[in-house]
């Protein structure tokens, strides 16, 4: 398990399906489908949760899973108990990945940049277990521009003490496109959710040397 120095959130973790009921079932179906369509090989799903993305693999995918936080990993077992793919999971943080240099085809990212505490080094760990012309693809929350942008920057020192260390306000596509490795090939930003977490960021990158 993760060592100590590791902040966990249990409550959040122990309401994180009844809170999420409605996103999961309305708003996610699209685009969680969009992360899992026409996977092969073997793929890396970084911060599994309680396990929302597994029922959208197909049978036979070699899934891989990490996720630090105790409650959600034993939530995300039971998850994938219930599930047709063999999914491994690993205690572990995006930021220091527990598997070698280019081991996988796929690199999945659903909601773990706005709580992991600095985005830059779990990129780098992307880029360092995707093999040449493998695929991340992410979908997170991301600030909104204007006035609402502005809201969420207010609100997010309070609402990361909530939620899990969940930023309202941070910027995926400027990381991604300033990336050596990774080249955005597909990018959108749609509105799913409602204020204060409004707008997504959703696309796939493909890892070129």
């Amino acid at each position: 398990m993760p060592g100590a120095d590791i902040e966990f959130h249990p409550v959040v973790a122990a309401l994180y399906d009844r809170v999420q009921w409605y996103f999961e079932r309305v708003q996610a179906p699209e685009h969680r489908e969009y992360l899992a369509a026409g996977l092969d090989g073997r793929v890396l799903e970084i911060g599994v949760g309680t396990g929302a993305m597994l029922p959208y693999y197909e049978a036979g995918t070699d899934v891989h899973g990490v996720e630090p936080d105790p409650a959600m990993w034993r939530r995300a077992r039971e998850t994938a108990a219930d599930s047709d793919v063999d999914v491994r999971l690993v205690s572990a943080r995006g930021e220091s990945l527990p598997y070698e240099d280019d081991a996988f085809d796929y690199v999945v990212e659903c909601g773990v940049f706005c709580s992991v505490p600095s985005m830059e080094p779990m990129l780098a760990e992307v880029e360092r277990v995707l093999r040449d012309d493998g695929e991340f693809r992410f979908l997170d929350h991301v600030r909104s521009d204007g006035l609402i942008g502005r809201s969420q920057d207010a609100l997010t020192p309070l609402w990361r003490r909530i939620g899990g260390n969940c930023h309202l306000n941070r910027r995926v596509r400027p990381l991604v496109e300033a990336s050596d490795r990774l080249t955005l090939a597909e990018f959108d930003r749609p509105t799913i959710g409602y204020w204060p977490i409004r707008e997504f960021a959703r696309g796939t990158a493909t890892l070129c040397d």
